[in-house]
């Protein structure tokens, strides 16, 4: 993370573009389709319509899933008409974009003010990362939001591609404390190291998230963890990330 998430603009936004990219229902992409044209897609950010379907889509997503995460149960979730909700949303895959970055955001804050302090060591900064990410990883939001967008991505190459891209943000963010731990690898070997330890974590949500079968143990896990990751970083070296013995 970076890289600062773009802030949306308060007034009228106009989405064309994006919505140039998203495949229709038969997973091909509307580019020509928005060659003619001006589109739908037009939200106001911050007003209470869109706030409304924000938090109506928020909700069917994780509570009902995606299999349910539609602009016809997302309308009738937010008591509104179908046409209101896709004059600005017209796909689903648009919602996911603005959840995305709004988490992305958010994220950012916290991380800017308790992870990128001045006043704490790169192995404190490690071991808040993690955790912070397993903390969240515990709650509700993440365990449920995060893995019915895995499951909407196996079948969507837009929201692929949105979640791969927020995944990037945080293997980013992770890459700046390694390298203050472990100067000698190459970017490259950092970006490996920074996916590993960013798996590791995510790896923890079928066991250990909301309402899992061991999440009573999640804080010992993550004070394992921590210390485990910190270890990892400061020692590990290019030839054992290369495989070699």
């Amino acid at each position: 993370m970076g890289v600062r998430p773009a802030c949306y603009a308060r007034g009228m936004v106009r989405n064309t573009d994006m919505l140039a990219e998203m495949p229709r229902e038969d997973g091909t992409v509307a580019d020509e389709a928005m060659a003619s044209g001006p589109r739908p897609g037009t939200y106001a950010r911050g007003t209470e319509t869109v706030g409304t379907i924000l938090k109506a889509a928020h909700d069917v997503l994780i509570e009902e899933g995606a299999s349910a995460f539609t602009i016809r149960r997302i309308a009738s979730a937010c008591g509104m008409k179908v046409g209101n909700v896709s004059y600005h949303f017209p796909r689903k895959e648009l919602l996911i974009k603005i959840m995305l970055d709004d988490l992305l955001e958010s994220y950012d804050k916290l991380l800017e003010s308790e992870v990128r302090r001045p006043d704490i060591s790169p192995e404190d900064r490690l071991r808040l990362i993690v955790k912070l990410c397993l903390d969240d990883i515990a709650g509700k939001r993440t365990t449920r939001l995060f893995t019915e967008l895995w499951a909407l991505a196996n079948h969507n190459a837009f929201v692929a591609d949105r979640v791969r891209a927020f995944y990037q943000r945080v293997h980013d963010f992770i890459g700046e404390v390694l390298v203050e731990l472990n100067p000698a690898l190459s970017p490259d070997e950092v970006h490996t190291l920074a996916l590993y330890v960013s798996a590791s974590m995510e790896g923890t949500t079928p066991f250990l998230g909301f309402e899992k079968p061991w999440a009573a143990k999640m804080p010992q896990i993550t004070a394992i963890a921590a210390e485990a990751m910190v270890m990892l970083a400061k020692s590990i070296t290019p030839e054992q990330i290369a495989g070699k013995p």
